[in-house]
């Protein structure tokens, strides 16, 4: 028999971290012992980068979980490929949010390439609560780049981060 899974990984980009997200990570600490956010450098996403440095973001996801009150989730930034910040952690799974079936042909897709690179990590789809299915990082930032409120879409400190950034 198999190993148990106690410590995951949830990576991404969180640019910003949104309530979606932090819905997926408080159900990954209730299933797992051990949770990490990895946060993705990904300096070219989609070619333009990302809005928010490295540094903030990792600090955002820090203030949103303790806004929310979600306890044992360690939170650090990474850069290269997923399997060998797994490695460097010792952890043997990896959990993403799943919203709708085009996150599932991605998210399929990236865990079939990570159990060819490391077959030893598990992928675990955690699918996102009805109210937070439409959210995503990139519709939260158009919105508060053109100036409409982002209020229940991010946590209230992460509003205040698009603010400054937007302003």
């Amino acid at each position: 028999m198999g190993q148990t899974v106690s410590h995951v990984v949830l990576p991404g980009t969180y640019d910003p971290v949104t309530l979606g997200h932090v819905d997926v990570i408080k159900r990954a600490a209730r299933l797992f012992p051990q949770v990490t956010v990895g946060v993705a450098a990904s300096r070219s996403k989609r070619g333009v980068g990302t809005a928010f440095t490295l540094d903030e973001r990792v600090r955002m996801i820090e203030e949103a979980l303790a806004e929310c009150s979600i306890e044992r989730v360690q939170v650090l930034p990474f850069e290269g490929l997923l399997v060998d910040f797994c490695h460097e952690l010792g952890s043997k799974g990896v959990v993403k949010g799943l919203r709708a079936m085009t996150d599932f042909e991605y998210e399929l897709q990236q865990a079939d390439l990570n159990a060819h690179l490391a077959p030893d990590l598990e992928s675990v789809f955690v699918m996102a609560s009805p109210e937070f299915g439409y959210v995503s990082s990139s519709i939260v930032r158009e919105l508060a780049a053109l100036g409409s409120s982002v209020h229940g879409l991010v946590p209230t400190c992460v509003e205040a981060h698009l603010r400054r950034q937007f302003a």
